[in-house]
């Protein structure tokens, strides 16, 4: 039985819905934050100052704590410059390697480790659905960014506990991530396919990613699961349905790809890639899907 999780990122975009799930099944949340404002200290939900740069951490965050959920990554939507790019891998690596030597000489009770992760490790493809099972990695530098941080997962394994990595989506929530900046150009009437419009967005809505976790976390799940709603939609199906909700005009032709890469740079495969990915696994095991269609989410989000 869970009774106490430690959660890194817990007051993120997917760290906020989580904690409210874990609340309602009447799981206590740790969590550590690097802002000593962010601090709150209520019977279920206690806050733990660290600063993983200089290898600080307060070891009283892992007291009776059953498992840690781990989510803290400095966000990829940012212009990716040499310097960037080191910020996105370090606050990842760094966090989890700064817990993993903390615990290798503290007495704990933690049985499990859960990692986020991304589909972006797999190759850009518009034909081949990913499975959990398949090991080729793209050569961008996102996938360098996901085989860097579950590595620094698996290392959990050689302090007994079980380690799952959970390969995350295009995570669509009403005020922030992917879908605010989605809808964005829609607002001002200019919104219109990207690049060619075929790359597959294997998405899911907040309260599904959320809900995943809690799943992997009550049954104590070990291994790589996708989190990926069960039906990904090509970008100018996505584009056409927001715009629908929107009840805004769809404009033609599609924004081409020069010219997002002249505005993103590195960053525009994004939004420009993607990756049809399956998530059979996950509902084998039993996870049923609250969000199954881009439809039911829009509807929901917009």
């Amino acid at each position: 039985m869970i009774e106490k999780v430690l959660i890194t990122g817990a007051t993120g975009l997917i760290g906020s819905e989580l904690v409210k799930q874990c609340h309602k099944e009447g799981i206590s949340v740790n969590y550590l934050t690097t802002s000593k404002e962010k601090i709150e200290n209520t019977h279920n939900f206690k806050g733990f100052y660290w600063n993983p740069q200089k290898g600080e951490i307060d070891v009283e965050a892992f007291k009776g704590v059953n498992a840690i959920i781990n989510l803290v990554g400095a966000s990829i939507s940012k212009r990716w410059t040499t310097k960037y790019k080191k910020i996105i891998i370090d606050s990842r690596v760094q966090s989890m390697q700064l817990i993993y030597e903390t615990l290798q000489n503290l007495e704990h009770t933690i049985e499990h480790f859960i990692s986020a992760s991304g589909v972006n490790i797999y190759p850009n493809s518009k034909t081949k659905l990913y499975t959990e099972e398949d090991t080729e990695v793209d050569n961008t530098f996102l996938a360098e960014v996901v085989v860097a941080w579950e590595a620094a997962a698996v290392k959990f394994k050689s302090l007994g506990m079980e380690v799952s990595k959970v390969r995350t989506g295009l995570v669509l929530a009403k005020e922030e991530g992917a879908l605010p900046q989605l809808v964005k150009p829609f607002k001002l009437g200019v919104g219109a396919p990207l690049g060619s419009g075929e790359q597959w967005q294997s998405w899911i809505h907040i309260e599904d990613i959320a809900g995943i976790y809690l799943f992997i976390l009550m049954h104590q799940l070990e291994g790589k699961f996708n989190a990926v709603a069960p039906n990904p939609v090509q970008n100018k199906k996505m584009t056409k349905l927001i715009a629908s909700k929107l009840d805004s005009p769809l404009w033609l032709p599609n924004i081409p790809a020069f010219a997002l890469e002249l505005l993103l740079g590195e960053m525009a495969i994004l939004v420009l890639e993607g990756q049809l990915v399956s998530s059979h696994k996950i509902e084998q095991l039993g996870y049923s899907f609250k969000f199954y269609n881009l439809e039911n989410a829009l509807q929901d989000l917009l």
